[in-house]
């Protein structure tokens, strides 16, 4: 009878031990959400993100060709209000403001060197900038980025600590088929690299950290709103591996979120920061909200 007690008295213990790896699974936390706004007509359709270093600047793009930055208050490192700083045009090759059929700016990434990079769809391209008021300069092209459609083009882009540039179409085609990820190397687009596609979701964005990728992506249900997830792989040589659900959204909790960016703080924590597109309409938002991982 003794022996028995005893075997019940370590049972607790055992079934903490079995559960601790399930807890252990990582998530995103949801820290702040805040609303951006500005009394500039032209603000709205915010479709990318690069965070300052620091987490108190941003820099942003529109959809109608420009670039928004912004400034943001914080309080033990959480977002507590976001003031819309400036907006400017982007510029292009000859350094005029970007018009017509060019204007549709989805994704932005920083390189290495402090440049700017900014994707297009519609006229598919991926464009380079050294400053805010700089021209761009086209980066290299491929056949590829001529077939896709016409507003289904380069969504999400991203570079690595190397410079290495990620570039990711909003629709894979089908949704059995995985989505292409073009990266650049030695100045060609490989497309040897694929993003398991999983449901009805779209890309809108991703970031890199280290050797891991965070993909942004939504799901819109008519008049039911969107649903927005995001998940990690680890990328190994000409894979996307390791591959982790960190959020996924009720329908309608958040608004259009197009713009995804990955930072760490000065403690080392790793935020996650991501804003939304209002397609210029009265009853969509532009929201700031920002998540932290949670191992």
């Amino acid at each position: 009878m003794r022996r028995c007690l005893a075997s019940l008295a370590l049972l607790p213990a055992l079934l903490m031990g079995l559960c601790s790896p399930l807890s252990a699974q990582p998530r995103l936390v949801e820290e702040s959400n805040l609303r951006l706004r500005s009394e500039d007509s032209n603000f709205g359709g915010i479709s990318g993100l690069v965070m300052g270093a620091d987490g108190a600047s941003f820099v942003a793009i529109s959809d109608r060709g420009r670039f928004v930055t912004g400034q943001i208050t914080r309080q033990d490192g959480v977002a507590q209000s976001a003031e819309i700083t400036a907006l400017m045009p982007i510029l292009d090759s000859k350094g005029h403001p970007l018009d017509g059929y060019n204007t549709d700016a989805e994704g932005l990434a920083a390189l290495p060197d402090g440049a700017l990079i900014v994707s297009f769809e519609s006229n598919h391209r991926v464009m380079r900038h050294d400053g805010l008021d700089a021209a761009g300069t086209f980066l290299p092209s491929t056949e590829a980025f001529g077939v896709l459609q016409t507003n289904s083009g380069l969504e999400a882009l991203a570079s690595d600590a190397a410079g290495m540039i990620y570039a990711i179409p909003e629709r894979s085609g089908a949704l059995t088929r995985p989505f292409p990820v073009y990266r650049l190397i030695d100045g060609v687009w490989d497309d040897s690299m694929t993003l398991p596609r999983r449901g009805e979701f779209l890309v809108t964005d991703a970031d890199i950290d280290g050797s891991d990728l965070y993909v942004l992506e939504r799901y819109y249900l008519p008049f039911g709103g969107f649903q927005s997830r995001i998940r990690r792989f680890t990328i190994a040589d000409d894979a996307l591996v390791d591959e982790v659900e960190l959020m996924s959204s009720r329908l309608g909790h958040y608004d259009n979120l197009e713009g995804l960016d990955v930072w760490r703080d000065a403690a080392g924590i790793l935020r996650v920061s991501v804003v939304s597109d209002d397609n210029f309409r009265f009853y969509q938002r532009n929201q700031l909200v920002e998540f932290r991982l949670e191992n």
